[in-house]
């Protein structure tokens, strides 16, 4: 392949990702879940915030909205592309979560969406967001458990090999059930827990299910015969209005 066709297919990646992540934000869950987590930030007007991993930049936008100076950080160029292309009064850095671009206790908020389940060291990103945090600030993360995502289905054990499977090639799949117990053992107070279950059944989600398939059979967990009759199966149901995803998203907050 050229470089220039892996450009065009790296685009195109992108350009897919995005699309499925937007979908995903436009969800009326999705915005009630963000507002949550802005509740559990407590910003403070003039203050910075960070978003660690912020993709798109759209919580970046809506955190700048209430007073704060937000920062987004994400290790992907692409996405802080796309960023900056939406958000161009916002501020974005590329740097991953276990070395973030701030000084000692210059921060009054962190954020993570979504993040710390790629990380292989999740506690190395409690430490550094142990370290920007000044006395008094918060933290909040939010993110989903990879090993209880729930789908309807005719074959619930070829449905339960696909989830496992596709969890098992993450850095740290249960990372939701985790915030807690990393929070405490980062050195955090006032460690609190909740759990918001998404549910899909628009059709436009079957990407989703793809996503977590193709991985699954890539990886030799099912095979292709299995991949595609489980999703021939989850085209069918969306067709007939009979699709169904459940997603439990943890968020725990925390004083620095």
């Amino acid at each position: 392949m050229s470089k220039n066709q892996e450009a065009v297919e790296t685009h195109r990646d992108t350009e897919t990702l995005l699309a499925v992540l937007d979908a995903a934000d436009r969800m009326p869950s999705a915005g009630r879940l963000r507002a949550r987590s802005y509740e559990l930030l407590a910003p403070v007007p003039g203050t910075t915030v960070v978003d660690v991993g912020c993709g798109a930049g759209r919580a970046v936008a809506e955190l700048a909205e209430r007073g704060v100076h937000a920062v987004g950080v994400d290790t992907d160029p692409r996405m802080l592309a796309a960023a900056r292309e939406r958000w161009s009064a916002a501020e974005f850095r590329e740097a991953g979560a276990e070395d973030l671009p701030f000084a000692d206790g210059s921060v009054r908020g962190y954020r993570a969406d979504k993040v710390f389940h790629i990380l292989q060291e999740p506690g190395r990103a409690v430490a550094e967001a142990r370290r920007v945090l000044c006395p008094g600030g918060r933290i909040v993360l939010v993110g989903q458990d990879w090993d209880a995502i729930l789908i309807d289905s005719d074959d619930a054990a070829l449905t339960r090999t696909i989830v496992h499977a596709r969890a098992d090639l993450l850095g740290t799949p249960r990372a939701g059930r985790q915030y807690r117990n990393m929070l405490l053992d980062g050195g955090f107070d006032d460690v609190t827990v909740e759990v918001h279950t998404s549910v899909f059944t628009d059709p436009a989600m079957l990407s989703l299910v793809t996503r977590l398939a193709e991985p699954a059979r890539t990886s030799g967990a099912v095979s292709r015969d299995q991949a595609d009759k489980w999703l021939a199966e989850q085209r069918r149901r969306a067709e007939t209005d009979r699709f169904l995803v459940a997603i439990p998203f943890f968020v725990a907050a925390a004083t620095a």
